[in-house]
């Protein structure tokens, strides 16, 4: 027998367009058994920050990562615009590596986070770009993954040769905990290279980390050979790839939050201390570690200028997903046991 559902409530929420209503559905369905959270908490918690979050994904098209039975169920995401989604809910089409193309929810108005999360909506997965200019990135992402036997301590290492990396070619990055135990990097640029070559650039960056810290990071795309190591994930700027939004609930037991905050703070913070019931409290008290992101927005001709000098050096291209089309200049796409086999 399936349990009991509790009665829908509608929420008024004030929006740049009036007020909208958003009906929740059971809102005392359980969706973090081990804190005993509720969806209504996760709706509530969305419109809490939705000043912060919607700075971090307004405009842009966005995947929604769905836990429709909470965290203990499987999730999937939602590349889709879902049917029957209210008219207020704007779209931006954006274009697969396959060509095929779709409408993607486009958040406007913090109704748009409430409606989203009464669906079970816990991750928001930003595209780096705006709904204007959906081929060229103004995002650069940097995702900092520790690998086994590695943690946050690595990672927010890794992350200080990052910086000063980032300075190097004049651009800044704001740090954010990922909701682990990884760190991510956002660098606001001009929407004026491809997919491709921000991609480019991520790599460029990527080696010279590893260059300062040869033991603590790596650029391997193969698991097998990327040893007890931080993995700078370049193919995060592949198009379609993305990670959690700032101030995105994950779908872990603790509800964590992937949390802005400030290089002062990094080498600090437990990423476990920011969850859904701490970070309302710490957003009121300090606001947005983020609020300036969009002031400091840089371009990569000098990172590109680098990335030049290392294919004159035999640094080219570095291996794409599996799934994703086989492309220009790309080294042969096989982890190194299996090419070793091959006569």
């Amino acid at each position: 027998m399936s349990p009991s559902r509790s009665p829908a409530v509608e929420l008024t929420v004030p929006g740049p367009d009036g007020d909208r209503a958003v009906r929740v559905s059971n809102p005392d369905k359980v969706y973090f058994p081990a804190l005993g959270i509720t969806k209504r908490e996760v709706v509530e918690y969305y419109l809490t920050v939705a000043e912060p979050l919607l700075r971090a994904i307004g405009d842009r098209p966005t995947t929604l990562k769905r836990f429709v039975d909470g965290v203990d169920g499987e999730p999937f995401y939602q590349k889709r615009v879902p049917k029957g989604a209210p008219d207020w809910v704007r779209t931006a089409q954006i274009t697969f590596p396959s060509g095929r193309t779709a409408d993607e929810v486009c958040p406007s108005e913090p109704a748009v986070l409430a409606w989203a999360a009464n669906l079970g909506t816990l991750d928001f997965h930003p595209w780096p770009v705006r709904s204007a200019n959906p081929d060229h990135p103004d995002e650069l992402r940097i995702d900092l993954d520790p690998q086994p036997g590695t943690d946050f301590s690595d990672a927010v290492a890794v992350a200080a040769v990052l910086r000063t990396v980032l300075t190097d070619a004049g651009l800044v990055g704001w740090p954010k905990t990922s909701g682990g135990r990884g760190v991510h990097v956002t660098v606001r640029i001009r929407p004026e290279w491809t997919f491709t070559e921000v991609r480019r650039a991520v790599i460029t960056i990527g080696r010279r980390v590893v260059a300062e810290l040869p033991e603590r990071a790596t650029l391997e795309w193969w698991k097998e050979s990327r040893g007890e190591r931080v993995f700078l994930d370049y193919n995060q700027a592949c198009r379609d790839r993305t990670v959690a939004s700032a101030w995105s609930v994950r779908g872990r037991p603790k509800a964590t939050v992937s949390m802005p905050v400030t290089w002062d703070e990094l080498p600090e913070v437990d990423p476990d201390q920011f969850d859904l019931r701490t970070v309302p409290d710490l957003l009121a008290r300090r606001g947005d570690p983020h609020a300036e992101l969009d002031a400091h927005t840089g371009g990569l001709e000098e990172v590109l200028g680098w990335a030049e000098k290392d294919a004159a050096e035999g640094l080219g291209d570095l291996p794409y997903p599996p799934d994703y089309p086989k492309m220009p200049g790309e080294p042969k796409r096989v982890q190194p046991s299996r090419a070793r086999k091959e006569p």
